[in-house]
């Protein structure tokens, strides 16, 4: 009998904030899981509580000097300017709060639990609190403090794993994945994200700057698909037809990690593009029914009735449960709960209360995207 997928969650996400004015001082990880607990969709033995990751787990990755530095600010609640300038805590969007280091070790947890659970057997694992992308050795970056995505590979690898599909949806690009493993051919990282967009990253499918200066092929095993803005639903299901999933097919993964960041919705205020969660959640199964094993995670998304019902639908979709045309009333008042100050906040359309499926945003495929996805499967090592 097959094992049940898994959800991973921890109720530190419910009152950690990264600041009240920050994009993150919305509840995301909290109301998913209150959200798929109002909807039955987490009963007895499939959730687990997420386990926090040490210093030497962490340093698997991460300096241990930078990871000594993220406790001490979490203790202290303040840095130097010596600390801020060398690790970048407390300045550029990631602030030093009460929670800095407890809050991402806990996501870094989750991801090394569901990357124990995939070797063990368990074939679909959702942590929605991982996909911090940006992360970086000795540095916080974009929001992130540590790279769970990272640590996550790190260890299917180091426990015999052959190879691992790394596939970003997230609206920007996954740098912090793509330059830890720009030299492993084991790794095959797959970024489709908005062109032009911050960290500015992957514009070209095979020629990613590294340290030292040179260019990064990663032996073929780095694409890049940038999209235009306003890239729709239709655009989105042709990369994955014509891109990520003939690239799964001859890469021939042990385990595939799926970052769901879900910025990429055209609710959200931190990107140009318009999917809905449909095609996000096409995707995501889509990626299910090839997989060996798969690892879900979070990622972006700053809109929190955008996000929340984002994640719920990844959840049903992974483990198999129909999506209600209209919320119950449970799952509704978990929505009409939510505040944001955020001008799209002060008056919510009844639809983010009382559904949990987008209307489809169908389009023209573009000839940029078809561009960007013939350039991806071009490149050669």
């Amino acid at each position: 009998m097959t094992a049940p997928a898994r959800f991973i969650g921890s109720e530190i996400y419910r009152g950690s904030r990264y600041g009240r004015k920050h994009p993150l001082a919305i509840p995301r990880v909290s109301t998913c899981m209150d959200l798929c607990h109002a909807l039955g969709w987490l009963p007895a033995g499939v959730y687990l509580d997420s386990p926090r990751a040490g210093p030497r787990e962490l340093a698997r990755f991460h300096d241990p000097a930078y990871v000594a530095a993220v406790q001490t600010a979490e203790a202290e609640q303040r840095v130097s300017e010596a600390v801020r300038t060398r690790f970048g805590l407390g300045a550029n969007g990631n602030p030093v709060f009460p929670e800095v280091f407890r809050r991402p070790a806990t996501a870094c947890g989750g991801s090394l639990a569901a990357a124990d659970l995939v070797l063990a057997g368990t074939p679909t694992v959702y942590n929605p609190a991982g996909g911090t992308h940006h992360g970086r050795p000795a540095r916080a970056s974009g929001f992130c403090y540590f790279n769970d995505p990272v640590l996550a590979i790190l260890r299917l690898l180091d426990r015999g794993c052959a190879r691992v599909l790394y596939v970003d949806l997230d609206a920007h690009h996954g740098d912090g994945v793509q330059d830890a493993f720009h030299a492993d051919a084991r790794v095959l990282t797959v970024s489709v994200h908005e062109d032009g967009r911050w960290p500015m990253a992957g514009a070209d499918p095979g020629d990613r700057p590294v340290p030292g200066g040179s260019l990064d092929r990663a032996g073929g095993a780095a694409r890049n698909i940038p999209v235009p803005r306003g890239f729709n639903d239709s655009e989105m299901a042709y990369v994955v037809e014509a891109a990520i999933l003939p690239l799964a097919a001859a890469f021939d993964p042990a385990v595939v990690v799926v970052q769901g960041g879900c910025d990429a919705l055209a609710e959200d205020p931190l990107s140009r593009l318009s999917l809905s969660n449909l095609a996000l959640w096409r995707a995501v199964r889509a990626l299910v029914d090839v997989a060996p094993r798969l690892i879900c995670l979070g990622g972006g998304g700053y809109n929190p009735w955008a996000v929340a019902r984002a994640w719920a639908g990844i959840w049903a979709n992974l483990q198999g449960s129909p999506i209600p045309d209209r919320l119950p009333p449970a799952a509704e008042a978990v929505l009409r709960r939510l505040t944001w100050r955020h001008s799209w906040g002060r008056s919510p359309p009844e639809a983010w209360w009382t559904t949990l499926a987008d209307r489809p945003r169908g389009g023209p495929v573009r000839a940029e995207v078809r561009t960007a996805v013939a350039r991806a499967m071009a490149v050669t090592g």
